[in-house]
């Protein structure tokens, strides 16, 4: 029997689009759908949620639970992972809390800038324990990550995991959706390319029928730019830079060195950012849960319908050798020319029975790689800190990024990195 291994299945919500999509898909009927997580609450909840689902469905999956993670990685042959290492309380709380102290704001804190770092740094060794497992006991197994930070951690995996790794994100599938639902244009035969790093990949080509849309798109973003509204930074770096970004204002505005700042506080009003937005979000998903766990746990008419999530879409083209186009995380081997062949980079992808396969995509607008190189640089730093253990990586990684950069001293971003080691304690053993 085939195997799909679900890491951090105790994400019940999640879980029911993944692995939901897969009971409903032809191709993966069948297969044994294995859970692991570390709580095991969560794992039972997501369990028995599973197996309703199973039921209502009718599909032929088996689904178990495993308190063994090398258990349930055996013989695998698909494994997603969707994991958070030191969860909201304490290690979100540390994230942005320390920060404030020196009076460095954040927003969503999980992909580059001090956030971004630590949660690199407190991930990286759980994953390559992943790593080491799979190489043991499903070595052909393909790694599907939704885990952030996208970029360094499979970079991570590919780099120095020794398994066949791709990170799958959201922002790619919805990014034209949305910006053409915002600006209250038709999408009916739109045709579009993406491309970049994570959480900065660029909207590069926009066309209907031969004609290109960004003169339309840019006029309608700067009218709607004299108005508040919820994207009001991804519009300025479009109409600045030329090119609408794939993630969300929130955290692009601060992966950039141009909105937070302590200097121009009108900023935050005048581009409607919101400080501290992930903090928010946690505590709202935790009293969501209280109220979602029955709805989702204990009902025995629980049903789904397939979502837009990538990894279903991904096995059924594997199985059936039936191309599937998806955006993928995968090394820069080549594909974009103008960004380093060490970075992890987002392209357009082909999916058959050979696997994930990347595009060329040849040099992106040269302000765009600049913006990307900026990220990578710290990406690359962090990944230079966590494979070395030396802890002036960590101070370089931080130095490098662009928001901290433009408003801390570099004394300043070195006491709150030790700071920030220190209080994370032992979820980063190798740095204290």
């Amino acid at each position: 029997m085939s195997k799909i291994t679900f890491i951090g299945a105790g994400s019940t919500v999640f879980a029911k689009n993944v692995l939901g999509d897969c009971m409903l898909t032809p191709a993966l009927q069948g297969f044994e759908i294995a859970l692991f997580d570390i709580d095991r609450e969560r794992l039972a909840d997501s369990e028995r949620m599973l197996l309703n689902l199973k039921a209502t469905s009718g599909s032929t999956c088996e689904v178990r639970a495993y308190t063994d993670r090398k258990d349930a990685l055996r013989g695998a042959k698909y494994v997603v992972n969707a994991i958070q290492v030191g969860g909201y309380d304490p290690c979100t709380i540390t994230d942005f809390e320390i920060p404030k102290k020196y009076g460095l704001r954040q927003t969503i804190a999980d992909t580059v800038g001090i956030g971004g770092i630590f949660r690199n740094l407190r991930t990286i060794p759980v994953m390559l324990g992943f790593a080491e497992d799979m190489r043991e006991v499903c070595p052909d197994a393909l790694f599907m990550n939704y885990t952030n930070p996208m970029a360094v951690l499979t970079n991570v995996m590919n780099t120095y995991g020794g398994v066949r790794a791709v990170g799958l994100c959201h922002s790619v599938q919805v990014c034209v959706s949305e910006l053409f639902k915002s600006l209250d244009m038709d999408m009916t035969g739109v045709q579009s390319k993406i491309a970049g790093i994570n959480h900065m990949a660029w909207l590069l080509e926009v066309n209907k029928d031969g004609v290109d849309l960004y003169p339309e798109i840019k006029r309608r973003a700067a009218e709607k730019q004299k108005e508040k509204h919820h994207d009001m930074v991804r519009f300025e770096m479009m109409l600045k830079f030329g090119y609408y970004i794939t993630e969300s204002s929130e955290h692009n505005a601060e992966y950039h060195p141009y909105f937070i700042k302590r200097n121009y506080p009108e900023l935050i009003e005048r581009f409607n950012i919101p400080l501290d937005e992930y903090p928010r979000r946690c505590i709202d998903q935790i009293e969501r849960w209280k109220k979602m766990r029955g709805e989702l746990v204990d009902n025995r008419d629980l049903s789904h319908e397939r979502t837009h999530e990538y990894a279903s879409y991904i096995m059924e083209a594997i199985e059936t050798n039936v191309p599937f186009k998806i955006g993928g995380n995968v090394m820069n081997t080549g594909l974009i020319t103008n960004l380093p062949k060490e970075a992890c980079v987002e392209v357009p992808c082909l999916v058959d029975r050979s696997g994930v396969n990347p595009t060329y995509v040849g040099n992106l607008p040269p302000q765009c790689a600049a913006l990307n190189r900026t990220n990578i640089n710290t990406q690359l730093l962090t990944i230079e800190a966590a494979m070395t253990g030396k802890k002036e990586h960590i101070y370089h990684a931080a130095m490098l990024d662009p928001h901290t950069a433009a408003e801390l001293s570099m004394d300043d971003i070195i006491a709150m990195c030790d700071e920030l080691i220190e209080a994370h304690g032992e979820w980063l053993p190798s740095f204290r």
